[in-house]
């Protein structure tokens, strides 16, 4: 799998042990992140992963800052991109299967490497659930985006119900 990572300065320390992670389990990574630990702006450093995902020149993102959440934040501006800070191998892996999670965004002053290779390996591991409902919720997701970016829904189709 191509997997776009990217970190500011409070994830420095941190990343290259994604990366060599990453690469052990034979995925191939395209770093895009910051090479010092010299403050720079998360935003900016989320685009460059949310940019590789949405074109498709990777198949899932991390993001590894200081909690994890402002990355988060920022990456869910995108169309496109569903982000959650990972911290727990249930979340990471459930946030792929009901939510269809591509960007896993990780706080390097939260975790440690052994919670962070639990984490980032449940979350590639895992893949989107086949289940009607899970699809149908992440299609009201996406209908929710191009409603707030003033695009018209493709679908008229709205299923009524479910859980």
């Amino acid at each position: 799998m191509r997997i776009a990572l990217s970190n500011d300065h409070a994830g420095f320390a941190l990343k290259p042990f994604v990366a060599e992670l990453l690469a052990g389990l034979g995925h191939e990574v395209i770093d895009v992140g910051t090479q010092d630990d010299s403050p720079v702006d998360f935003p900016l450093m989320t685009q460059r992963v949310t940019g590789l995902v949405t074109s498709g020149e990777a198949e899932r993102g991390i993001l590894v800052c200081g909690t994890g959440v402002g990355a988060a934040i920022a990456a869910n501006k995108v169309p496109g991109i569903r982000a959650a800070v990972i911290h727990d191998t249930y979340v990471a892996r459930q946030g792929v299967e009901h939510d269809d999670v591509n960007v896993a965004c990780l706080g390097a002053w939260v975790v440690g490497k052994k919670i962070a290779e639990d984490v980032v390996t449940a979350y590639l591991d895992a893949e989107f659930s086949t289940d009607p409902d899970f699809r149908r919720r992440v299609a009201q997701l996406a209908e929710m985006e191009t409603a707030a970016h003033g695009i018209r829904p493709v679908s008229g189709d709205r299923p009524e119900g479910g859980r």
